[in-house]
């Protein structure tokens, strides 16, 4: 059998209340021709807990990680592992896509080697869009490592086989930083539609808006730039290196008033809540 064009990667870590709707917005994809490779980062059975939900696809496959809570990008990572398709698009259990994203951002991936969209950012709770990556009225663009650096809100691309590298299992939260960047060494740069077809949900619980996600992601900035000095994070061009290490000491600085600023809230605030309302300047 023909392997798929597309593989999606879909990991889950006690994602029974969002993932129905995650795999719901893929079976609505206008293209068909696709699989997706479900990776447990815990112990739920999302076979069931989707057959629960109507869902019982043949291009659905599941796989678990090695061990519990090993991470997103270990889940990530046993779902390629997995996978058959040219091209890998993530799609995080409790985000959501818009019908014709598969049928314009693929044949983007195949040509150039990763494509991904304007994500539009959804409070969970209210379903109120908070921004998106870029103005709505914007044109379609592609991204050099300094631009796509200076973006704030998380790009899940779509990435052809040979433009893959996997994700980093030791970088936490901000793993996506480095997959991006080497799709852009490897591609010459990320193709970007002007028109939205991801919305990226902002959960309260969710580990990315956790009450420790501030330092969480320090974290991983600090593993980055541990890595940069020694491996490289696989990144083959030293220009993009060096375009990295300026922008991790620049979103550690953000990251810090990010911090500070829910600190004076007593209600708290997520980080794309904090862009928002300063547009990631120190308030």
């Amino acid at each position: 059998m023909a392997s798929p064009r597309v593989s999606v990667i879909v990991p889950a870590w006690h994602a029974e209340a969002t993932i129905g709707r995650a795999v719901h917005s893929l079976l609505a994809q206008s293209l068909p021709d696709w699989e997706a490779v479900v990776a447990a980062d815990d112990d739920r059975d999302y076979r069931a807990i989707l057959a629960g939900e109507g869902i019982a696809d043949v291009r659905i496959r599941h796989v678990r990680t090695p061990r519990p809570r090993s991470g997103a990008p270990a889940a990530r990572n046993a779902a390629w592992a997995a996978a058959s398709g040219g091209v890998a698009a993530p799609l995080d259990a409790d985000d959501v896509w818009l019908p014709g994203r598969l049928e314009r951002l693929l044949p983007i991936a195949e040509a150039r080697g990763a494509a991904a969209d304007n994500v539009r950012v959804v409070e969970e709770a209210t379903g109120t869009p908070i921004g998106h990556l870029f103005p709505e009225d914007g044109p379609d663009r592609v991204l050099d490592a300094d631009a796509f650096l200076a973006t704030s809100v998380p790009i899940m691309a779509l990435v052809r086989r040979d433009a893959m590298t996997g994700w980093d299992a030791d970088v936490d939260l901000c793993d996506d930083l480095p997959f991006n960047l080497r799709a852009i060494d490897r591609s010459g740069g990320l193709f970007v539609t002007a028109a939205s077809f991801h919305e990226y949900r902002v959960r309260d619980g969710s580990i990315c808006h956790s009450p420790d996600s501030d330092r969480r992601a320090d974290r991983g900035y600090a593993t980055c730039l541990a890595r940069l000095a020694t491996d490289g994070l696989g990144i083959r061009d030293p220009s993009i290196r060096e375009t990295f290490r300026l922008a991790l000491e620049a979103k550690r600085a953000l990251n810090r008033a990010y911090a500070e600023w829910r600190a004076r809230r007593p209600e708290g605030g997520t980080f794309q809540q904090f862009i928002a309302e300063t547009d990631g300047r120190r308030p």
